[in-house]
């Protein structure tokens, strides 16, 4: 009776006591949740990412295909107009070259162009000046500015 009665309370201490296996079996069932629902999430992601690349395929893919196409045929055509007029000037510059006419039209341009750099030059030269007599000023009256900041700080 006695071994009973201890045999008694060592269960009911070790269920009052030791929750183990309880919490393994809300363990268990909690990561089998988990993983069914994780598991269908991705199942439902992947269809998603599939019907995307499906429509993808069937829709967007030939109309990119189609205006690229468009595109590059005007494309081409555009290029082919640019090198032709490419080759026209250049025969034009070849024929002018040639003429004695135009060499002392290009010569007249060449002494016109040279005199306009003179010119440049000396323009930026006098701007060169002004900017340095400008940024001295600056630099006196913000100097003077100081001072008087210095002057009125110290009181």
């Amino acid at each position: 009776m006695m071994e009973k009665i201890v045999k008694d309370v060592g269960d009911i201490q070790s269920r009052l006591i030791d929750h183990r296996p309880v919490l393994q079996g809300e363990i268990r069932y909690f990561i089998r949740e988990f993983e069914e629902k994780r598991a269908f999430r991705e199942c439902r992601l992947l269809e998603k990412l599939n019907k995307m690349t499906s429509d993808t395929n069937e829709h967007d893919l030939p109309q990119c295909t189609e205006s690229m196409h468009e595109k590059l045929c005007d494309a081409l055509t555009r290029l082919e107009a640019a090198n032709h007029m490419a080759q026209r000037i250049q025969q034009r510059e070849l024929e002018a070259e040639q003429s004695t006419h135009l060499q002392l039209c290009v010569e007249r341009r060449k002494q016109d162009w040279e005199e306009f750099l003179k010119e440049q030059s000396r323009l930026k030269e006098e701007v060169d000046e002004e900017h340095a007599k400008a940024v001295g000023r600056l630099s006196a009256q913000y100097n003077e500015m100081k001072k008087d900041l210095a002057k009125h700080s110290s009181f």
